[in-house]
This record gives C-alpha cells, sequence and structure tokens, in this order.
C-alpha cells in the first residue's frame, strides 16, 4: 500500500495524461502516459499506462520513482517510500 500523497500524485498523473517514466524497485523503467487507477487479477492497486498502444498494468507498490516527462505546473519527479 501507498501513501495517501502519493496516489494524490498517481490520481494528478492519471487526470491530466502526463507522459510519464515508473522506476520500478525492480530496476526497470516503464514509460507511458497515465490514464487510470485498476486493480489487477492479484488484486494489487495499479496504474493503468498506455505504452505503445498498449494498456499496461504496474502494480503501485512495485513503483520507485514516478517522473513526469513534461513541463507542468503540478509534478516532476517524486520518490515513493519503501514499502
Amino acid at each position: 500500500m501507498i501513501s495517501c500523497e502519493n496516489y494524490d500524485y498517481i490520481e494528478l498523473v492519471c487526470t491530466y495524461r502526463y507522459p510519464i517514466v515508473l522506476h520500478l524497485r525492480s530496476g526497470k523503467s516503464v514509460t507511458g502516459v497515465g490514464i487510470d487507477t485498476s486493480v489487477n487479477e492479484q488484486r494489487e492497486e495499479c496504474i493503468t499506462l498506455v505504452a505503445n498502444s498498449t494498456h499496461v498494468m504496474v502494480p503501485l507498490n512495485q513503483i520507485a520513482v514516478l517522473e513526469v516527462t513534461v513541463d507542468n505546473p503540478h509534478i516532476n519527479k517524486i520518490e515513493f517510500g519503501r514499502q
């Protein structure tokens, strides 16, 4: 589970459809446009991205850093705490 503050950032990214890079705890990165939050088959809360015309669900507890790749007045880079 992530903090309420970080969940607010996830919702903000989806509301404004910002292009983002998610740096995961595994060391991998996922690039796309945030479109929604959802729950996957394992019942994990996720952010859904459109990446290369494909919907990708990333569990929120796997995110280490969320980086918005376009200038905006709201958010640039958020580091998520340890889970």
